[in-house]
């Protein structure tokens, strides 16, 4: 029997243990369920694999060209940079927790399935990188918690928590994307989901007569920023071309050896290039990131469909980008805004104060929420609460992941962390339920805070989106009536020049009877 127990520890511990042979375990299950080809199953699990190996060939570049980042912004703010990215701390902790959170993942999945087949809250959650984010969030600060000895606790209270947020923030949100859609047709699938709706209702109180901000022409110049890629290499040439300066002003000739530069101006472009191959890194992370879940997601979606037939599909964030293309450019600019706002206010006083890191503006959270949060607030609040909406987002996707960062920067994860608004409140409320002493009394804690959510999206569900409401109604009137307006103006513009063209051919026939 000796060999049947060394083929199963080695089944285990190189097989079921090694994050990216387990996704491609799961997406061939996921395929073998819907009854694909044996060439389907074999291609699907092969392109998982090779994607998140690839995911973890564009973290190592992206940690290169940060580790010397926070070194000079150690040095000369005397408190720790960091950028969230969630693709990037993803890939960072993907080695120590990817088996974890793969099985968090796929219990998980399961889970919501259970949840929104027999729980008001008929949501499928199928923005697939999103729970692959989640789902290694949980498995980090679980871990850290329960000790590495409690793996099957740590997947079990793990699954739960990831299936709860995948029904609960759908639910939550409804109400504001039926006001962003005009239809109940799709939910929100997305942990910025906080920020927008903060968005729609900070865009309620500030722009109830505001007028649309997709009646504003943009700069063709400007069109550029919409490109994530460009804007993410763009901004971290920027900041680190701000932290040079700052060193050489601050430091001298002791800030040249963060760079390995000989001189000023071997410096400055030293640090040109580390921004942009940060921007390569995010690049290759994200390619990886899509091709393996372009495997796993129609996997999972056509379980889904088999088991819960007419729940509403909650769907990435660039699904609302068509309501507001304007807005989007707003809100992404105004996030970037907030979020500085929020670093001054974190260098200056609640850094130093609570010994919280400076969280500097990670263009890809920025940009997505952002955009989305613009969409939310122009949907309640105009042009007005596409700028609100997009500010207080940058503030809230600044000031959350600093406290989640104090979370799990204990176990060497540095430099980054989960970027969007539902991983910073959910995932500093997990880790605070498990940073004291008693397994129990964690235990019990976050099964709790899973019962409130679920206890309080239901209600919700039942009282107020089955029920009807929408926000910003008197927004509404005014852009319906504002519409009306312009129609009634075309119209009487059209019959004008058609009166005008009669005219002239009455004219016309005219001149011809009197010659």
């Amino acid at each position: 029997m000796d060999w049947f127990v060394n083929i199963l520890q080695f089944i285990g511990s190189q097989i079921l243990n090694v994050p990216a042979y387990l996704v491609g375990i799961i997406v061939a299950v996921g395929l073998i369920a819907m009854k694909k080809s044996v060439g389907q199953v074999v291609g699907g699990a092969l392109k998982a694999i090779l994607g998140f190996l690839i995911l973890g060939a564009g973290a190592g570049v992206v940690v290169a060209a940060l580790e010397p980042l926070g070194g000079l912004v150690l040095a000369v703010t005397g408190s720790e940079g960091v950028v969230p990215t969630n693709e990037v701390i993803t890939a960072l902790a993907a080695d120590t927790y990817g088996a974890t959170s793969a099985y968090i993942l796929s219990l998980g999945f399961v889970l919501m399935l259970v949840l929104a087949r027999f729980t008001p809250l008929r949501y499928i959650f199928l923005t697939g990188h999103h729970m692959v984010f989640m789902a290694m969030l949980l498995s980090v600060v679980l871990s850290i918690g329960f000790g590495d000895t409690l793996t099957w606790l740590t997947v079990l209270v793990g699954a739960f928590l990831l299936a709860v947020i995948m029904v609960v923030m759908p639910a939550f949100a409804h109400p504001w994307m039926k006001r962003v859609t005009g239809n109940d047709v799709i939910a929100m699938g997305h942990f910025g989901t906080a920020g927008y709706i903060a968005a729609g209702a900070v865009g309620s109180v500030v722009g109830k007569h505001s007028p649309s901000s997709e009646d504003i022409k943009f700069p063709q110049g400007l069109k550029f920023l919409r490109d994530s890629m460009v804007a993410t290499a763009l901004s971290m040439v920027l900041i680190y071309l701000v932290f040079a300066v700052w060193g050489l002003i601050s430091l001298g000739d002791e800030a040249l050896p963060f760079m390995d530069a000989t001189d000023g101006g071997a410096f400055i472009m030293a640090a040109v290039m580390q921004g942009l191959m940060f921007g390569v890194g995010v690049s290759v992370i994200l390619y990886g990131v899509r091709t393996f879940l372009g495997e796993l997601i129609p996997a999972f979606q056509g379980i889904a469909n088999k088991l819960v037939p007419d729940a509403k599909a909650a769907l990435d964030v660039p699904i609302v980008f068509p309501y507001g293309q304007n807005a989007v450019l707003i809100g992404f600019i105004s996030s970037f805004v907030g979020g500085l706002v929020m670093l001054l206010i974190l260098g200056v006083w609640l850094g130093p104060a609570f010994g919280l890191a400076i969280i500097l503006p990670g263009m890809v959270p920025h940009f997505f929420t952002g955009g989305g949060a613009g969409v939310f607030g122009n949907a309640t609040g105009g042009r007005r609460g596409a700028v609100a909406g997009g500010f207080v987002n940058g503030l809230l996707i600044t000031i959350l992941p600093a406290f989640l960062y104090s979370v799990m920067s204990g176990i060497g994860l540095t430099g980054t962390t989960f970027g969007d608004a539902d991983f910073g409140w959910f995932g500093s409320l997990v880790g605070l339920s498990v940073s004291g002493e008693s397994v129990i009394l964690g235990v019990v804690l976050l099964v709790l805070l899973g019962v409130i959510l679920l206890a309080g999206a239901m209600v919700w569900q039942k009282r107020v989106v089955d029920r009807g409401w929408m926000p910003a109604v008197e927004h509404q009137r005014f852009v319906d009536e504002r519409a009306a307006a312009a129609k009634e103006k075309e119209a009487a513009a059209a019959a004008e020049r058609k009166a005008a063209r009669a005219a002239r051919k009455s004219e016309t026939g005219a001149s011809k009877t009197d010659a």
